[in-house]
C-alpha cells in the first residue's frame, strides 16, 4: 500500500515486489493521558493518504458527534475504536494500525495513558522496536511519562522519540521545548536507551509530522515521519542462536514424524546439529517442511515442521536449539517483574508461570527490591501492588529452557497467571539463573517414604485444620492426636501459636507474613509426611491459595483439609484469648474475621462445626475418616 499512484508505464509486478520487501518498523506511542497519542497516529494515517473517502466522511461525521477539536478533524477517532474510548476521549485497549510509505512499512501500537491500563501499554511495548513517548508541552514530563519510559527500557526498546506535542498551545516556544528536553534527558540517563531524539510538533495541525514546520525555525532536526523512515533499529534475529519452541508433534501417518513450531530466533538448515531441551538429546535436521514444500532454510517468525535424522523423544513444550549454542535450563532465576493485578503479590504464594512454550508452578521466593519509577531508586518492600516493578528471585516446580531477556526477548520473557482466576497478573523479564539452581540437587536415599510409613504400619498424611480463631482447631487436633497415639500411631502436631515461638518467630500478621507463615509450615509438614508421620497442622491459614499450595506439595491423597466451620459470632463469643475484644477496640491490626479476610474452603474433606458438635465427637469423626480411607491400615 502506498500513497504514490501508478501510471500506465509502471511495471505493476515489479512495483508490488519492491514494496513487499520494504523494511518493517514496529513502534508504539505511549505517555500520559491526553498527550495526543491517538491524534498523532490518526494524523500519520491521514497524511500518508491511507484513509479512504468513506472513512474520511465517517471521520468527519464522528468528529461532529464525539470530537473535541471544534471545527478541526478529530484524528484520534481513527484509532479509538471502543465506544467507551470515544465517549471519554481516552484510549483503553491497545490499537494496532498498519501504514506504509515509499521507504518503509509500519505497525504502530497506540497504547493507553491511564495508569490503570499500564498492563496494556506493556503488551504493546513487548513487540516494539521503538517508542514514541508523547509529552504535552503544557504539562511537561509527568509520572506516567517516566513509568512508560522505564517499562519501554525494561522490555528491551532501545530507541526513543520524545514527541513534545501541542506546541501550538504554547506558541511554539523554544524555551518550553528546551526545558522539557533537558528534564527528560536527565531522567533517561539512567535508562538503557541507545538513542533519544526529541521533536517539537503539533499532531493536530501536522507541524513537524511529514515535513519541517516553519513555526519551529529554531529546531534543526528531522520531522517525525522522515526520521521513522530512516532510523535503523531492528535487531537481526537470524544472527542469534537458533530457538524453536515445539508447539505440536506432527504425526499424520506411520511414515512421518515432525515437530512443528514458529522459529523464535536464529536460522536452521538441513544437516544442522540441534539439541532438544530439557532432555538434552541431540540429532541433526533431516528436512524443513512447510506449506510451500521443503525449504533450504528457516528463519525467525517462520512456521515450519522439522524432521530429524534420529528417533529421539521430542514433545510439545520442548525447545529445539542450535547444537553448539543451546539455551540455559533452570528452576530458579532472578527477573524483573511488572505487577498487573489489583490483588497484591505476596512472596511465597504460588502462581502459574507461562513462557513461550511451557506452564509451570512458580513462587517469588524473595522480593529483592522495588523500583521507584520517578527516581529509579531501589526501595525495600514485602509486596507488589498494581503497576509496581520489582527485581525478584523465582523458584519453579520444574526447569525451563531460557535465554536472558537482554539476549532474546522471545525466550527470556514470561507471564504470571493467577491459579484461581486464570487472569494474567504479571509480566517478567529473566535476568539470570541463580547459582543455587546448579549447586543444589536431590539426593537419592535408600530408605524412602513408603519404607518409613511401612515400619510405622500407617499411611502418611497431613490433616490440615483451618478455621477462625476460637473455632476449636487446636482443641480438636489435640484430641485427634491423643486418640491416634493411644492406637500406637506415629504423629506430630504443628500448631500456629507454637510454631511462631521458633520457626516463624520473625513473622508478623500482615497478609504477606501470613503467606510466608503457611509456606514454611507446609514445607515442614511435607518433610514430616515424608518421614511417614500423620501430621496435624492447626493454623487459621485464611487464604485458599496457600492451602492449595500446601495440598499441591503433597502426593495425591496425603492432604486432608479439615474445616472447623464454627461461625464468627460463636468464635467471638468464646474469645478464649481475648483477641476479638482487642481487635474490635483497634488494639490488634490484621485480625482474621475482623479487619483481615478469611476465605473458607470450598471442598474440604471434613467439615465440622464445633458449635453443634462437641470437640470429642469431632475428633472421633476425623479418626473414623482415617480408618475408612485406609490411613490406619498396616
Amino acid at each position: 500500500m502506498s500513497n504514490v499512484a501508478l501510471t500506465e508505464k509502471d511495471d505493476v509486478i515489479e512495483y508490488l515486489a519492491a514494496h513487499e520487501h520494504k523494511g518493517l518498523l514496529r513502534f508504539i506511542t505511549c505517555g500520559s493521558v491526553d498527550d495526543g497519542k491517538s491524534t498523532l497516529i490518526g494524523r500519520l494515517l491521514y497524511d500518508s493518504k491511507l484513509i479512504y473517502d468513506d472513512q474520511l466522511a465517517a471521520l468527519e461525521s464522528d468528529t461532529k458527534k464525539h470530537g473535541t477539536q471544534g471545527d478541526k478533524i478529530d484524528f484520534a477517532l481513527l484509532v479509538d475504536g471502543l465506544a467507551a474510548e470515544r465517549e471519554q476521549g481516552i484510549t483503553i485497549d491497545v490499537a494496532y494500525r498498519f501504514f506504509s510509505t515509499e521507504k518503509r512499512k509500519f505497525i504502530v501500537a497506540d497504547t493507553p495513558g491511564h495508569e490503570q491500563y499500564t498492563r496494556n501499554m506493556a503488551t504493546g511495548a513487548s513487540t516494539a522496536e521503538l517508542a514514541v513517548v508523547m509529552i504535552d508541552a503544557r504539562r511537561g514530563v509527568l509520572t506516567q511519562t517516566r513509568r512508560h519510559s522505564y517499562i519501554a527500557s525494561l522490555l528491551g526498546i532501545r530507541h526513543i522519540v520524545v514527541a513534545v506535542n501541542k506546541m501550538d498551545l504554547v506558541d511554539f516556544s523554544e524555551k518550553v521545548f528546551r526545558e522539557i528536553e533537558a528534564d527528560y534527558l536527565e531522567f533517561a540517563e539512567q535508562l538503557d536507551f541507545e538513542s533519544i531524539t526529541v521533536i517539537p510538533l503539533s499532531a493536530l495541525d501536522g507541524d513537524n509530522i511529514l515535513t519541517k514546520s516553519r513555526k519551529t525555525p529554531w529546531y534543526d532536526g528531522a520531522a517525525l515521519l522522515p526520521y521513522l523512515e530512516t532510523i535503523q533499529v531492528r535487531a537481526n534475529l537470524s544472527e542469534t542462536p537458533f530457538r524453536m519452541p515445539v508447539q505440536w508433534v506432527n504425526r499424520p501417518n506411520l511414515d512421518f514424524r515432525g515437530f512443528s513450531g514458529t522459529v523464535a530466533s536464529g536460522s536452521v538448515q538441513p544437516g544442522d546439529e540441534i539439541v532438544v531441551l530439557p532432555s538434552a538429546k541431540r540429532s541433526k535436521v533431516s528436512s524443513i517442511v512447510s506449506m510451500d514444500g521443503d525449504l533450504d532454510e528457516a528463519g525467525p517468525d517462520m512456521a515450519v515442521t522439522l524432521t530429524l535424522e534420529d528417533e529421539i523423544d521430542v514433545s510439545r513444550g520442548d525447545v529445539i536449539c542450535a547444537g553448539q549454542a543451546p539455551a540455559e535450563q533452570t528452576d530458579q532465576f532472578a527477573a524483573h517483574l511488572l505487577w498487573m493485578s489489583e490483588d497484591k503479590l505476596y512472596p511465597g504464594r504460588q502462581y502459574f508461570l507461562k513462557t513461550a512454550n511451557r506452564v509451570v508452578s512458580a513462587t517469588v521466593t524473595e522480593l529483592k527490591h522495588k523500583i521507584n519509577v520517578n527516581t529509579l531508586e531501589h526501595m525495600s518492600g514485602k509486596t507488589l501492588e498494581l503497576n509496581e516493578v520489582a527485581f525478584c528471585n523465582f523458584s519453579l516446580s520444574a526447569p525451563i529452557a531460557f535465554d536472558a531477556y537482554k539476549d532474546n526477548r522471545r525466550t527470556g520473557s514470561f507471564v504470571l497467571i493467577d491459579k484461581r482466576t486464570n487472569a494474567t497478573i504479571g509480566a517478567g523479564m529473566i535476568d539470570f539463573s541463580l547459582r543455587r539452581a546448579q549447586n543444589v540437587h536431590w539426593q537419592d536415599l535408600d530408605v524412602d517414604k513408603s519404607a518409613r510409613a511401612g515400619a510405622k504400619h500407617q499411611r502418611p498424611c497431613v490433616l490440615w485444620f483451618t478455621g477462625l480463631s476460637g473455632s476449636g482447631k487446636s482443641t480438636v487436633a489435640n484430641l485427634v492426636e491423643k486418640r491416634l497415639h493411644d492406637m500406637g500411631r506415629h504423629t506430630y502436631i504443628l500448631d500456629g501459636d507454637n510454631v511462631r515461638h521458633g520457626l516463624n518467630k520473625d513473622l508478623g500478621f500482615t497478609d504477606a507474613d501470613r503467606v510466608e507463615n503457611i509456606r514454611r509450615v507446609a514445607e515442614t509438614a511435607k518433610l514430616m509426611a515424608d518421614a511417614g508421620l500423620i501430621v496435624c497442622v492447626s493454623f487459621i491459614s485464611p487464604f485458599q491459595s496457600e492451602r492449595r499450595m500446601a495440598r499441591e506439595l503433597l502426593a495425591d491423597g496425603e492432604f486432608i483439609e479439615v474445616y472447623i466451620s464454627t461461625p464468627l459470632e460463636v468464635c467471638e463469643k468464646r474469645d478464649v484469648k481475648g483477641l476479638y475484644a482487642k481487635a474490635r477496640r483497634g488494639e490488634i491490626k490484621n485480625f482474621t474475621g475482623i479487619d483481615s479476610a478469611y476465605e473458607p474452603p470450598q471442598l474440604a474433606e471434613v467439615d465440622v462445626d464445633t458449635s453443634d458438635v462437641p470437640a470429642a465427637d469431632a475428633a472421633d469423626r476425623i479418626v473414623e475418616y482415617l480408618h475408612a480411607k485406609g490411613y490406619l491400615d498396616g
